[in-house]
């Protein structure tokens, strides 16, 4: 006699307990999941033997974080697609809100199995709230524009693809209909390029660290020998104050008389964005630190996906 073939069949028990043919429930699935975000497989496994009291391949692990890894990207980009630009309507102007709004955006390289490294972009929206902190100029306890609430995204691609992702999350967190915006971030040139897109009419500001960091280069080109620590630093402070006091055309004059006209090259495409004195007299941040904590060495050095 034959057997007919098996089809699949129903089990309540599969749906009361969240199983599916992994036979990790969804619980437990969503903990390697988590798991695999922030270890190598190889130490997950090792988590779970150890913490969990339960034996979990390193392959296993992989399955179920490339399965609902797929299943978190479909909803996301269905996400992103209900806020695309043409399908949302603002309100008329004089509806938006008080509270003032930052966005930054920052890179950084992630080692991705199988691939390699590759570029990670992350970008943030956040309140702009004004509290006693250490004037990066003066040193002294000062009231300064600083972020709080902050939401991230982070996208493995080109700024292309990384555009919708942050104007996704503004539209969410109420970018769009704030009053006051401005974008914080380094001198890289697409950040720019998507600010336009996502905050035209913002306020652009160069992360004030960085553009410190630039003057200390300039600082150790004009002055190379050991010999000129002295002068070099005198030099680093006097014009650090002009930076820091928005006189960036003197920085470039002394620069271009000097012979370095190259170094004058970072100020003369940012000078707008440089106008320290005056963006914290109109209570505007001027460190994307809130962007650049996300993208720190070895925050997102496990990232497999």
């Amino acid at each position: 006699m034959s057997v007919p073939n098996a089809e699949r069949g129903f089990f309540p028990l599969d749906e009361q307990w969240q199983l599916d043919e992994s036979v990790f429930s969804n619980g437990y699935a969503c903990q390697m999941v988590w798991l695999s975000g922030l270890l190598p497989y190889e130490q997950c496994e090792a988590v779970f033997a150890q913490i969990g009291e339960r034996w979990v391949s390193a392959s296993s692990i992989w399955r179920q974080t490339q399965k609902h890894g797929q299943r978190l990207l479909d909803y996301v980009e269905y996400q992103r697609e209900q806020v695309r630009v043409e399908r949302i309507q603002l309100p008329d102007a004089k509806h938006d809100h008080d509270q003032r709004k930052g966005v930054s955006m920052d890179g950084g390289m992630v080692h991705i199995r199988g691939e390699g490294w590759r570029e990670l972009k992350v970008g943030t929206i956040f309140d702009v709230e004004i509290a006693l902190e250490r004037n990066p100029h003066t040193q002294e306890l000062d009231e300064m524009a600083h972020g709080v609430n902050v939401h991230y995204t982070a996208i493995l691609g080109s700024k292309d693809t990384f555009r919708p992702a942050l104007w996704a999350l503004a539209v969410q967190h109420d970018l769009p209909t704030a009053r006051n915006r401005s974008v914080v971030a380094d001198g890289a040139l697409w950040i720019w390029d998507v600010a336009e897109d996502v905050c035209p009419d913002g306020q652009q500001v160069v992360d004030w660290y960085h553009a410190v960091e630039h003057l200390h280069d300039a600082a150790l080109a004009l002055y190379p020998q050991e010999g000129d620590a002295t002068k070099r630093q005198r030099w680093f402070k006097t014009y650090k104050n002009h930076l820091y006091m928005g006189r960036i055309e003197t920085i470039i004059t002394v620069l271009h008389k000097r012979g370095v006209p190259h170094l004058a090259t970072y100020f003369e495409r940012h000078k707008r964005r440089m106008q320290y004195l005056e963006f914290r007299e109109e209570g505007l941040p001027i460190g994307s630190g809130t962007v650049e904590s996300g993208v720190k060495p070895g925050l997102f050095s496990s990232s497999q996906y």
